[in-house]
């Protein structure tokens, strides 16, 4: 059976509903926790896909340059190694920022405040050009949980998904890595973890309960797109979903 390497940066972030639907699409799942003492390899080798979920942690550097995690230069060398190579790659909110910020994109705290709590995002005319986004509605449920943003993609990044405060929340690098800056992986349980005590709740005067049952209220959408959404990507790793990135065609005028 092919396997998946999944990243856990937090161990407040598993890989919960995804991970099912991961299996459900036939793929077997290796967790690596490096804030656990798990050390990451130094390649991708054997491994059919690379999953990196999000944390708490900072993308970025701290004001003395030393990274967030210790763990984050060998994990941001594995990105640029899973683009290199073509090896099918899904980075989740710190992990989309992290694959950003391996190929010389910038990641920063947002100026807009944090984002949390359930919402939609609008697909950008490339989607349609993608192997997974253009099967995605156009105005799709997500579950939002950030305070930093992308505020610069890599140089030849696709931008697949924005919204008007946050404008990068979805990009593909390559033909075979995907970023998403909102959360797919999330149960009921996970965002009442999250929202329990959260500063970031508190800097947006926002009730945990209100949150938690709001959040709760649209995880059946959720589901709805994203679960044929990790089907596919699941299908793309085994070799069994064509990877071709198409791009849109204009007829010229005249013609």
């Amino acid at each position: 059976m092919a396997t998946a390497l999944v990243i856990e940066n937090d161990p407040t972030d598993d890989v919960r509903r995804l991970g099912e639907w991961l299996v459900e699409g036939g793929l077997e799942l290796r967790v690596l926790r490096p804030y656990a003492g798990d050390e990451l390899p130094a390649d991708l080798a054997g491994y059919a896909a690379l999953v990196v979920l999000g944390g708490d942690q900072q993308a970025y550097p701290r004001p003395d340059g030393t990274p967030d995690a210790p763990w984050f230069p060998a994990l941001e060398g594995l990105l640029r190694k899973a683009v290199r190579h073509r090896v099918p790659t899904l980075a989740v909110c710190l992990g989309a920022q992290l694959l950003a910020m391996a190929h010389a994109g910038l990641v920063e705290r947002s100026p807009s405040g944090p984002e949390i709590g359930p919402g939609v995002v609008g697909k950008r005319d490339a989607a349609e050009g993608d192997p997974l986004f253009r099967y995605v509605p156009l105005i799709p449920d997500v579950l939002q949980w950030h305070a930093d943003e992308i505020t610069e993609l890599p140089r030849g990044a696709t931008l697949l998904a924005a919204s008007t405060r946050y404008p990068h929340q979805a990009f593909r690098l390559g033909d075979r890595a995907w970023g998403l800056q909102f959360h797919i992986e999330c149960d009921t349980a996970m965002i009442a973890e999250w929202a329990r005590g959260s500063r970031q709740l508190a800097e947006l005067g926002y009730d945990e309960e209100l949150v938690v049952a709001a959040c709760d209220r649209v995880m059946a959408d959720v589901e709805e797109v994203w679960q044929p959404f990790a089907i596919r990507f699941a299908a793309l790793a085994l070799g069994e979903l064509g990877d071709d990135v198409t791009r849109p065609t204009l007829p010229l005028l005249g013609h």
